[in-house]
């Protein structure tokens, strides 16, 4: 009997070389045009950043000796954890000023910029559908990945070269301004290459920015208590891609290799990403959703209890970056008096700038704005669902219920504040608890919770100004981050860039009485709060009286 043997069918051969890629230059194009206002806008806001710091420096410490007293200033743990490693403190140049002053939030701002680019042009493409059409066409799979950190590079290019021109303006030295904006540049790319991982791992673009975001987080923290540690940095700082573009020395004594390092990181990301593409269906995540009960259980039958359930788990996120944030600051709190003893001792004048308030009264009152900025990005961000539900068209379903708008939005409101509240509670007690752990018990936690939710109207008048243009223009929305963004940087900078105070009332943070080395001011608080109701109300009012936008 003869045997027999099954036909030989030849596999299908493999796409051709780069068809994986094709479209690309087309699709690099189209985000262009796209995002171009966008861009635009971030580019040239990190850009003036620098300029405005270059000369607003200048102007305010004309001489060396008004420097070195500024050195001395920046050398406490509050100021090494939101600045950087001190290069330079020695012979502290205007160039080493600007370096180690405003470096890291450049990098900080250049960075999301990144993560919101890559996953705004991959993963929320995919989930709103828009990516499978464009797939339908002769696109090639790893087209649109490739196209968006193509986007990226050409953002990155432009923070690098325009961060160079305005410092050389400025009359800083040509090679170390150019490195410095590439630092910035090539860090920012390092976040979007893990903006390009995350996408692979979930099926929303809210969890994968969010994902990106609590990796920048860590980033942070890992430079903020390395460079605490150790002058110009512990091991512990080398752990971060934040701390690599920092130890380029600029202005100090200039080095190029820790580029090398960004740039390993961005290529390992990179092929990380596209193993990963490989392994899912497109509009799929590595990580699937779990899939939910057949019948909603009581305690989701209202507005409120939905926006709970679904934006719990940004609060639990925040509330553990904020909180390992603050328990880390507050384990400071106990060197800040000794650290400024000791400045004291070689120059008098540190006394003078203190004035007689606590030292650690003063650092708990900074460390306290920085948290507040955090919450009030959560705050943002949690007002903005309402605008995502409307856009994506599940409002109209629920408004077609006995469901009144007012309800529904109240619901909405009533967990934003919520997780506002929630997170201060968080902040004060978790940087009380840091500064308990070693030995700093006055004031005790109890203030510290105290001098957080002191902020709570503050945070409140950013949820009204989302809630305004809900209300009448719901395509402004953007603009509370505006506000946000320069809330920062007068309660990080204002004092150092010698800003005028009506520029410095545009931010709502301004106005709240730091605590526990100021006094409370009601009359301020007050005003606050009449301002956040007034916005609040008139966003109610806006949304009963138009039209809701239907997918």
């Amino acid at each position: 009997m003869t045997a027999t043997t099954a036909p030989v069918v030849p596999r299908p051969a493999g796409p051709a070389r780069g068809a994986t890629l094709t479209a690309t230059g087309t699709l690099l194009r189209f985000g262009l045009r796209r995002d171009r206002v966008r861009l635009l806008v971030w580019v040239a806001s990190v850009a003036l950043l620098f300029l405005y710091a270059a000369t607003a420096l200048d102007a305010v410490y004309p001489t060396a000796a008004d420097r070195q007293v500024r050195a001395q200033l920046v050398s406490s743990p509050a100021a090494i954890m939101m600045s950087g490693p001190g290069y330079g403190l020695d012979d502290y140049t205007l160039g080493a000023m600007v370096a180690n002053e405003f470096t890291l939030w450049a990098v900080v701002a250049v960075a999301i910029m990144n993560i919101l680019l890559v996953v705004r042009h991959t993963r929320a493409e995919e989930e709103s559908g828009r990516s499978e059409l464009v797939r339908a066409g002769v696109v090639g799979r790893h087209a649109p990945a490739t196209a968006a950190v193509l986007l990226a590079v050409v953002a990155d290019a432009l923070v690098a070269v325009l961060t160079g021109l305005v410092l050389v303006a400025a009359g800083l030295a040509v090679v170390d301004s150019f490195a410095l904006g590439l630092a910035v540049g090539v860090t920012g790319l390092v976040f979007a290459a893990v903006a390009v991982v995350t996408s692979q791992l979930t099926e929303h673009g809210r969890t994968a920015s969010g994902l990106a975001l609590a990796v920048l987080g860590v980033a942070y923290l890992l430079r903020a208590v390395g460079d605490v540690e150790q002058t110009h940095g512990s091991w512990v700082s080398w752990l971060s891609p934040i701390a690599w573009g920092q130890q380029l020395r600029a202005f100090v004594d200039l080095r190029w290799w820790p580029l090398a390092l960004s740039l390993a990181l961005v290529a390992v990301l990179l092929l990380a990403g596209s193993a990963l593409a490989a392994r899912r269906d497109v509009g799929a995540g590595l990580f699937p959703a779990r899939a939910g009960r057949a019948r909603a259980p009581e305690s989701l039958r209202g507005p409120f209890a939905l926006a709970w359930r679904q934006q719990r788990g940004s609060v639990v996120a925040w509330g553990a970056g904020i909180g390992l944030m603050a328990y880390a600051s507050g384990t400071f709190a106990d060197s800040v008096s000794s650290m400024v003893d000791e400045l004291a001792a070689t120059n008098p004048t540190i006394l003078e700038i203190f004035g007689e308030a606590d030292m650690v009264a003063g650092f708990v009152a900074v460390m306290t704005v920085f948290l507040a900025l955090a919450v009030g990005g959560f705050a943002v961000a949690s007002a903005q669902r309402a605008r995502a539900e409307e856009s994506s068209g599940r409002v109209e379903p629920v408004l077609a219920t006995a469901t009144s708008r007012t309800r529904w939005l109240g619901g909405q409101l009533a967990v934003t504040v919520l997780g506002v509240v929630v997170l201060l509670l968080v902040a004060g007690v978790a940087l009380g608890l840091g500064a308990l752990s070693v030995g700093v018990t006055d004031p005790g936690v109890g203030e510290y919770v105290l001098v957080a939710l002191v902020y709570l109207p503050a945070v409140l008048v950013l949820v009204g100004l989302v809630w305004l243009f809900l209300g009448w223009r719901p395509g402004l929305g953007g603009l509370a981050w505006v506000v946000l963004v320069w809330a920062f940087v007068v309660g990080i900078f204002g004092g150092l860039l010698d800003l005028p105070g009506a520029v410095k009332g545009v931010s709502p943070y301004w106005h709240v009485p730091q605590l526990p080395a100021d006094e409370v001011d009601g009359v301020a608080l007050a005003v606050l709060s009449a301002v956040a109701l007034a916005l609040l109300v008139l966003g109610f009012v806006g949304f009963r009286r138009r039209d809701v936008a239907s997918s």
